[in-house]
């Protein structure tokens, strides 16, 4: 059996703390690994994303990202996480870009500080009634706010504004109903946000597994959707915002997002290693 190392680094953290973020599991070098041994190992660990590093000749790594389900073709937290490995393994510096499957990711440092450009974004509007959307998330027509959509700046996810930050905090998604609305890719999510003055925001993030739908702690590419919701609705051009989400699963985040004058979303956060160890195969 061979030895294949790994690090678990936590991302958008709060103050650097060593419990703050959403944990991410990456492997150094997954050059040998197939499809199936890749899913099965993310299947293990168990957590919302793991990532495998591969060589490229284009970009500082080529990088694979999988659920406990799925291959996703692009997220934010496993993009930030596994940059900061890359550095660390001297594979780029703090300024590297990542080959993954919806393309190349521009990613930068400014000490633990990372943050990567999304793709352009797009969107589409959502044919689900107000009030099927309300009772998918157990609230109110009332709660929802200005033109919920759908947004890909990566990967597509339903964008929900609500009305209030107390509405946030009610969301109770109900999975029978929330998994009547699906994205492109057949998979059933929403972002729920509310503004919280003007340069910050409360968000959750809902996604199935299994019969169950769970939340994260911690969403980059959802972020990314949010400057894409930005742009969908003509808002005032710079958007700086610090969102906060997690606190409803014990894992306080912080998100910076920033969406410039010349329409490109960025999307950063804290990353700080926290273990390394080594799985045998």
């Amino acid at each position: 059996m061979a030895s294949h190392p790994f690090r678990i680094v936590n991302v958008f953290t709060v103050n650097h703390g060593v419990l703050t973020g959403n944990p991410l599991c990456v492997f150094e070098n997954a050059d040998t690994f197939s499809s199936e041994t890749m899913q099965g190992l993310a299947r293990q660990f168990n957590l919302s994303e793991t990532t495998f590093i591969l060589p490229s000749t284009r970009a500082a790594a080529r990088v694979r990202i999988f659920t406990p389900n799925y291959e996703m073709p692009f997220a934010g937290h496993p993009t930030l996480g596994t940059a900061h490995v890359c550095r660390a393994l001297k594979l780029g510096g703090d300024s590297l870009d990542l080959e993954m499957q919806a393309g190349m990711i521009p990613v930068r440092a400014a000490g633990d500080r990372w943050t990567f450009t999304a793709p352009a974004s797009s969107w589409r509007e959502l044919e689900h009634a107000h009030s099927e959307l309300a009772a998918a998330l157990g609230l109110d027509v009332s709660d929802i706010g200005e033109r919920p959509m759908w947004l890909k700046a990566g990967k597509e996810q339903l964008v929900v504004p609500l009305t209030s930050i107390d509405a946030v905090r009610r969301a109770t998604p109900d999975p029978q109903r929330l998994n009547t609305i699906r994205s492109e890719d057949g998979h059933c999510m929403a972002y729920v946000f509310a503004f919280d003055g003007e340069h910050k925001a409360l968000a959750r993030f809902f996604f199935p597994q299994g019969t169950a739908i769970l939340e994260d702690p911690a969403t980059g590419s959802a972020t990314a959707n949010f400057g894409g919701w930005c742009l969908a609705l003509k808002r005032t051009l710079p958007v700086e915002l610090q969102i906060s989400q997690g606190e409803f699963v014990g894992r306080p985040s912080h998100l910076f997002l920033q969406v410039s004058e010349q329409r490109r979303i960025f999307v950063g956060g804290d990353v700080l290693e926290i273990g390394r160890g080594s799985v045998s195969l």
